[in-house]
């Protein structure tokens, strides 16, 4: 069979040498590199991958240091005693040092898929290959560089240095087999393009728009964790002007399609002017976090702010002067709203569905007190309190562009963005675990055990 590759694909990749490119070994983390000369004192090959040599080349400081390898997983963990294998589709290696991790992936190669269409044939996903397969498989150019440390050089064999000083985003190979093969990409392209201030190849945001109605083929727990990462970047504003042009917005939080989409007959302007006003108050918040080193504001608190104007639109909330049993049966009408139109689509928990009902229903009655300035006892005592007057400023600051105190140590945060991984320990997996046996009160107890 003769395969055809990609239009970006190139099997002689452009080598960078060191005095055409910034990163020198000192940018790089101290444990990766101590991984990758492991790596080759023990005869494999190891590159630093990814946003890694993207965000050093771009004089960034890299989040994190992904590394490739030839070596096999099994091969990698004989290396490294502090290392655990992950991954279902594809096996990598975490490498552990105190609370910090460092992943390393070995070299994998074209599917059938990639090369001959989406009618062929996926290969499996722990298929091994070469450097060029591997940059292949990546979702974006700037994505697909590697750096080795030996002749300190860059290797490119998907023109992603091009589009860095450019300052382009394009998808690797043919646009609209790439958003087929995972619909994902799409809102990596725009991520990028934000966090960045990067641009959008014409060809790629073309394939975007016209395909955009494909991403709720993906999980919901993938779109979800997806949406989650933009809303914490810190330029959520950026992906959120991206996301409503292309109308990716409308495939991950439908319950705005009637509002806002472009093929219904209603002035989006104010809707639109709104959610901007509300992103802008939200990448504050983020950055404020980042810059102070504390953790962020938690995902549902941030989803509700972007469901105000939804909220606004569907039962004219900030109006609402609901008190006992009227209230109640408001707040429950709004939790089945949101458990219809957006716990499924999003796979969201019970206990964040719940928290955002309690700030979104509660945000007329803090509007009140805070225009009158008269905060009643019995309010403050309340365990939402804080979560709900902070979240009374932070919409209120959308609408006045005067900016709330914010006070995150005092706040419930994100705890999951910060959780040290745990190291593990050489002979996990080893042991059995012992259960005591199960006793019952009944007649004939369990399992033929009596109490």
């Amino acid at each position: 069979m003769e395969f055809t590759l990609p239009m970006t694909f190139s099997s002689e990749p452009r080598i960078i040498t060191t005095d055409n490119h910034p990163i020198r070994h000192h940018m790089i983390d101290r444990d990766a590199m101590k991984v990758l000369h492991v790596l080759r004192d023990n005869g494999y090959a190891g590159y630093l991958v990814g946003g890694g040599v993207r965000d050093l080349y771009l004089g960034m400081t890299p989040k994190d240091f992904d590394i490739s390898t030839d070596a096999r997983p099994g091969q990698i963990r004989k290396l490294f005693r502090n290392s655990r294998t992950i991954g279902r589709r594809f096996r990598l290696v975490q490498v552990f040092f105190g609370g910090k991790e460092i992943e390393v992936s070995t070299l994998r190669s074209l599917s059938e898929y990639d090369l001959d269409g989406p009618d062929a044939v996926l290969a499996p996903n722990n298929t091994y290959g070469s450097l060029g397969e591997d940059a292949q498989r990546r979702d974006l150019t700037v994505n697909g560089l590697f750096y080795e440390i030996e002749g300190n050089t860059i290797i490119d064999y998907v023109g992603g240095i091009e589009d860095l000083d450019k300052s382009v985003v394009r998808f690797v190979g043919e646009p609209e087999r790439r958003i087929t093969r995972d619909p994902v990409r799409m809102l990596r392209a725009i991520r990028h393009a934000g966090r960045l201030g990067f641009s959008i190849a014409p060809e790629s945001w073309e394939a975007i728009c016209s395909h955009h109605e494909k991403l709720p083929l993906c999980p919901p727990s993938r779109i979800r964790d997806e949406f989650f990462k933009d809303l914490h970047s810190g330029s959520f504003t950026v992906w959120l002007k991206l996301a409503l042009d292309s109308e990716l917005f409308f495939d991950i939080l439908a319950l705005y399609k009637q509002a806002l989409s472009k093929k219904e007959k209603v002035d989006e302007r104010p809707y639109r002017e709104q959610l901007i006003a509300l992103a802008k108050v939200i990448d504050r918040s983020s950055t404020l976090a980042k810059e102070s080193e504390k953790r962020g504001l938690n995902s549902d608190f941030l989803l509700a702010l972007v469901l105000v104007p939804w909220a606004n639109s569907k039962f004219d909330l900030v109006h609402q002067q609901l008190k006992g049993a009227a209230a109640f049966r408001f707040s429950k009408i709004l939790r089945e709203a949101l458990d219809r139109e957006l716990g499924v689509q999003l796979n969201l928990r019970r206990s964040i569905r719940q928290q955002m009902v309690t700030l979104l229903s509660n945000l007329p009655q803090f509007l009140r007190y805070r225009e009158d300035n008269s905060w009643p006892r019995w309010i403050k005592k309340k365990s939402y309190y804080k979560s709900c007057a902070l979240f009374c400023e932070l919409y209120s600051e959308s609408l006045t562009g005067d900016k709330a105190e914010l006070n995150l140590s005092s706040l419930p945060q994100e705890s999951s963005r910060s959780e040290k991984p745990k190291t593990p320990s050489s002979n996990q997996g080893r042991r059995r675990k012992s259960y005591n046996p199960a006793f019952s009160s009944s007649k004939k107890g369990v399992f033929g055990f009596k109490k």
